[in-house]
């Protein structure tokens, strides 16, 4: 935790040679009103939009360790961006270390508002509620990420002050008892007036719908992979709340809003789809999306006016041979680029020509962390998995058809999409890919779809020429989890221990 929680604690003694800014207030002093209150909450939130949370740019924990992308640069920064598609992490990697404290930042910054909050005398009363809720849901998918990149993490839920709090909490928490804490806080949350889902004035904020989803899947997921003994009883949680989260969309059918419609910048704030999304501004250089711009290889501008000198983002040929025959999602998401300097695909699913954004290149492609064909699929997952087949193709099918792709029925008929996937699990899985490809789910989809055995399996079965540098044969079953970086292992080598393979 380190650096995180150093941020809450306040001086142990006087030092006369230490310079203290006589105009910063101390964190106990601080909440007073309100608005004090609000302004925290607001940092919380602006703590998400960096790439070492989970930020656009937040890729090289998800999507790079996953089948879709990841560099084909084994050179660069001595290599450790390489180290997670290469399935060669090591404990010591600097990139992981300032992942693990930016997250436990976060984790700190809502602790201190949820810690002090009752301090405060609420001229309304509903701001209370409401910013709480708002601080516990973002706790709550800061947690989510790192207990499924981590596996037993600390678990630290109030404002740490002194160094003797800060050495008791140095210590893994079991996997199981993060997850009850994650799904305490969002039920804390869901019995607050957030509301219903976003709209104008609201974008970029918590509703009840996101608190809905991130707990349907936090449920999936500790089905799947960590509440065995519990996994009935927690399917049937999931889809309680998946479906609260569905039946709070404010549109008819999903094939009223056209696929590239929800990426369209001139939109962002009125598509329906959009459950929650981190709001960056276009052509302001500091709250700008630069992803556009980024993902641009040289010689194309499809994606931004910014001339790119470079490969753009990198896609795996195994996603390339994917995607099916003829579908839209392909064609908009990913482009061939001639240069001969690049002669590969890269990622055009985000995109900013306007003047607004410029040679620049600063975007105004905000950052999506929830929409409702994610919730759709994810309702199709559960009701797999709990015998409910003829409801699971009907969600499938809403993706599907919106896409303007034939139906589950319809497609395996076709000999090579029923030999790619046989079962509708797999199925279900294909079209997670196929729809939020470069939305940073992929890994996470993995993780809940395959045991170890079958995940090792899974990525050994696929073939080396469609990966570039990085060696398939290099996954094994410590891979499913991150190394706990060093700097915290030897905190405590006993409370901080090591996980099995690093």
């Amino acid at each position: 935790m380190c650096l995180a929680v150093i941020l809450a604690l306040g001086a142990c003694k006087k030092d006369f040679l230490t310079q203290y800014d006589p105009d910063a207030i101390a964190v106990a002093n601080y909440f007073r009103t309100d608005n004090d209150v609000l302004l925290a909450v607001n940092g919380c939130y602006s703590l998400l939009r960096s790439g070492n949370t989970v930020g656009e740019s937040s890729d090289l924990w998800t999507d790079q360790r996953s089948d879709d992308t990841g560099t084909n640069d084994n050179q660069s920064n001595a290599g450790e961006p390489f180290q997670f598609n290469n399935f060669s992490l090591i404990p010591t990697n600097s990139y992981l270390y300032t992942h693990w404290l930016a997250m436990y930042n976060v984790i700190a910054n809502c602790n201190i508002v949820l810690t002090n909050i009752d301090k405060v005398n609420f001229s309304n009363p509903t701001n209370k509620q409401i910013y709480k809720a708002e601080a516990e849901t973002i706790r709550a998918l800061i947690y989510f990420d790192m207990v499924r990149e981590w596996g037993d993490v600390p678990l630290v839920t109030t404002q740490l002050t002194t160094t003797d709090q800060v050495a008791a909490n140095t210590m893994r928490t079991p996997q199981l008892t993060v997850y009850k804490q994650i799904v305490a806080d969002l039920k804390d949350a869901l019995n607050s007036p957030l509301p219903a889902t976003q709209a104008t004035g609201t974008i970029g904020r918590i509703s009840l719908a996101a608190v809905n989803t991130l707990l349907g899947e936090v449920y999936l997921t500790m089905a799947t992979t960590a509440d065995v003994a519990n996994q009935t009883a927690d399917l049937n949680s999931a889809l309680t709340y998946l479906t609260a989260s569905y039946n709070a969309k404010t549109f008819s059918t999903l094939s009223s809003i056209p696929y590239t419609s929800v990426f369209d910048v001139t939109q962002k704030d009125i598509c329906p789809e959009l459950i929650w999304q981190i709001v960056n501004k276009q052509g302001d250089a500091v709250y700008s999306s630069g992803i556009a711009a980024s993902f641009q290889a040289k010689g194309e501008t499809i994606d931004s006016q910014k001339p790119s000198t470079g490969v753009g983002y990198n896609v795996t040929h195994d996603l390339v041979n994917d995607y099916e025959v003829n579908d839209p999602r392909g064609a908009f998401s990913i482009k061939y680029a001639n240069d001969p300097t690049v002669k590969d695909w890269f990622v055009t699913k985000f995109r900013d020509v306007s003047s607004s954004a410029g040679i620049n290149g600063y975007g105004g492609n905000d950052w999506i962390l929830m929409r409702y064909a994610d919730v759709i699929l994810m309702l199709a997952e559960v009701n797999n998995y709990l015998g409910n087949t003829a409801a699971a193709i009907q969600y499938v099918d809403m993706v599907r058809t919106r896409a303007g792709m034939p139906t589950y029925a319809v497609s395996m008929l076709n000999p090579a999409y029923s030999t790619a996937y046989p079962t509708l699990k797999l199925a279900i899985l294909h079209e997670r890919r196929s729809e939020l490809a470069f939305e940073h789910h992929r890994w996470f989809d993995l993780l809940r779809t395959f045991n170890d055995a079958e995940l090792v399996a899974y990525f050994h079965a696929k073939s080396q020429a469609n990966f570039g540098f990085a060696q398939l044969a290099n996954f094994g079953t410590k891979d499913r989890y991150y190394p706990i970086p060093f700097n915290e292992t030897k905190l405590n080598p006993v409370t901080m221990y090591q996980n099995p393979g690093y």
